[in-house]
């Protein structure tokens, strides 16, 4: 019952993530680690504000303790990119993280981290699986929480200050401190408040946040930074004149901005601007790194510097990969995603909003006109997405139409090449594209394009939603 997607093992609350399959996974983790003889290094672990983190932590730490693996349990609710980093700076082979991220109130999960502080990749999940499948004593023994505590076996730490203090070290706090920034944050009532609002007011910045209290149902939204869940930060920042308005994902890991018009920026729009602020101010020199459903635009910029842009399919496994073969300076996600050489090796949306905010102090501009500054530049793009549900009989329909029998609707634009790499994705003469996938962490079917004409973007969705006849 246990299957990583894209984004690590997410599952429906009392569903599949119930503590019997919690227990089985932290016992295929027990039996893997011993098997690479690094069981004596204690994997570290952590949660989220979602509806049972903690308690779905502390039931695989005992997993851990009765077959006398120390684990670290973060003892506060913590951002994703905490845990990748404590994985990367104490050289542990393993880490876990209990969030199913951007995903709806219902879902919890776990992601595995890997030496390095990365990701867990295709290989190694599958490797995981393979675990989980041997694991036939269930349910599954575990020690006592209070017990393996006493032992020494469960330690709790509360590593935060030396990850804010890494973020401060990376970015030019005395130019910040000196634009006397007005910051609004959303924290969409997941973890990111306390840590985000530390680094923003040592850099001096004026902060207020939003929407900040413990709440597992999200406010009845999606924990995800898009436009309509930003519709209060975008009004907070436009009443009281705010220069920035930043909002972070329910686990901290994705990052959302309102610009100083009140325009939300999309992902696409963020992981341009610090690309080209990195090469263009703070002397950065390498490629970057997208998933397929990301603007072209970054392309466009890579090559006017002399560098290359990279393609890959979705999962920020796979970007973090790619940025380390290539030596890549960012790699990025147009769901929100993205990391920096030098930092973490995987998604940090804290350390993204700094330093969009020094790009702010270092620039002198306004948000808004270094964005239209860069698309005029480089070319602007018009990108649409769409999702849709479906039931398991039109998946499978789909599946065999567009990957096994390879149809296509007719298109009226010239194309120059398909793409199975991940789905379907169709490359236009004009620069344009459209890709067509199954989510890797929802029941979704996701149709994304990208045009120079926002007319001809929507005419492409339209016609694949009538071609695979979709509601």
């Amino acid at each position: 019952m246990i299957k990583f997607g894209t984004g690590g093992w997410r599952a429906v609350i009392g569903d599949e993530f119930t503590k019997e399959n919690l227990q089985i996974l932290a016992r295929a983790m027990c039996d893997k680690m011993k098997s690479e003889k690094v069981a004596d290094e204690g994997i570290v672990i952590g949660y989220d504000r979602r509806f049972l983190s903690k308690e779905a932590m502390q039931w695989m730490a005992c997993v851990f303790a009765k077959e006398g693996i120390e684990s670290f349990l973060v003892n506060k609710a913590a951002p994703t990119p905490l845990l990748m980093y404590y994985v990367q700076v104490h050289s542990m082979h393993y880490g876990m993280m209990v969030t199913a991220s951007h995903n709806p109130a219902i879902y919890n999960g776990v992601k595995v981290f890997t030496f390095g502080g990365r990701d867990a990749d295709e290989e190694q999940t599958a490797d995981i699986e393979d675990f989980i499948s041997n694991v036939t004593d269930i349910p599954v023994e575990a020690m006592d929480y209070e017990e393996g505590v006493k032992a020494g076996i469960i330690h709790e730490i509360y590593p935060l200050n030396d990850y804010i203090d890494a973020v401060l070290a990376s970015v030019d706090v005395d130019k910040i401190k000196q634009a006397h920034l007005k910051v609004a944050v959303d924290p969409m009532y997941g973890v990111s408040e306390t840590s985000l609002k530390t680094i923003l007011l040592t850099m001096r910045c004026d902060v207020e946040t939003i929407h900040d209290r413990h709440d597992t149902l999200f406010g009845g939204k999606l924990p995800a930074p898009n436009e309509s869940t930003l519709r209060d930060l975008r009004a907070h920042v436009l009443n009281y004149n705010f220069d920035i308005g930043i909002a972070t994902d329910g686990d901290a890991d994705r990052i959302g901005i309102i610009d100083d018009k009140g325009n939300f920026l999309h992902p696409n729009d963020i992981l341009v601007l610090l690309y080209y602020y990195l090469v263009k101010y703070k002397g950065f020199k390498g490629d970057c790194v997208r998933n397929i459903c990301t603007t072209h635009l970054l392309d466009n910029i890579a090559k006017a510097f002399g560098f290359n842009c990279y393609e890959v399919p979705v999962g920020f496994k796979h970007i973090s990969a790619k940025m380390s073969m290539t030596d890549a300076i960012i790699g990025g996600e147009s769901s929100g995603g993205m990391a920096v050489k030098g930092h973490i090796r995987g998604k940090d949306g804290i350390y993204a909003a700094a330093l969009i905010v020094e790009m702010l102090a270092v620039t002198g501009m306004k948000l808004s006109d270094i964005i239209e500054s860069i698309k005029k530049e480089y070319g602007a793009m018009a990108f649409v997405e769409r999702d849709y549900r479906f039931s398991k009989e039109k998946k499978e329909e789909i599946v065999k139409r567009i990957l096994t029998d390879k149809e296509l609707p007719d298109i009226p634009f010239e194309s120059t090449r398909i793409s199975y790499l991940d789905g379907l994705k169709i490359y236009f003469a004009d620069g344009g594209w459209i890709s067509v996938r199954f989510s890797g962490t929802e029941p979704l079917l996701r149709i994304f394009t990208e045009m120079k004409e926002q007319a001809d973007a929507e005419k492409l969705c339209a016609i694949f939603e009538s071609f695979l006849e979709l509601q």
